[in-house]
């Protein structure tokens, strides 16, 4: 993915791991980098979806905007890059927080390490 200079962005609640634009589709990307075991406790739960949360906020509040005046107007994707397959209570938050953005023109994508990236609705039971 060909970027505009990759950032780390602080926000209200985490930092922005990537911001970039990739080269194909034209779409703002936010990755979101996760190492952490999912465990399906309530606490990883909770973790991930404040960063969900800062992450949309970034992108409707006006911070990239202001930060990247360049990609104002671009559709948007936030990729959660992790080590490992998202277990099933994640899974589950992951759906829901893709139907939620979606209403926000904002999409989600799935990159498990080693495997092909994956966005929900592709078939292969992300």
């Amino acid at each position: 993915m060909a970027s505009s200079q990759p950032s780390k962005i602080k926000t209200r609640a985490d930092v922005i791991d990537v911001v970039a634009q990739d080269a194909k589709t034209g779409e703002v990307v936010l990755v979101m980098n996760d190492s952490g075991e999912w465990d399906g406790s309530d606490e990883r739960l909770l973790a991930l979806q404040e960063r969900f949360n800062a992450y949309v906020s970034f992108l409707l509040d006006g911070e990239m905007t202001e930060t990247h005046p360049e990609l104002a107007g671009k559709p948007a994707r936030i990729e959660l890059r992790c080590a490992s397959m998202p277990d099933t209570r994640a899974l589950e938050l992951l759906a829901m927080i893709h139907d939620q953005i979606g209403f926000q023109e904002i999409k989600l994508e799935v990159v498990v390490k080693g495997k092909e990236s994956c966005g929900f609705n592709c078939g292969c039971g992300l």
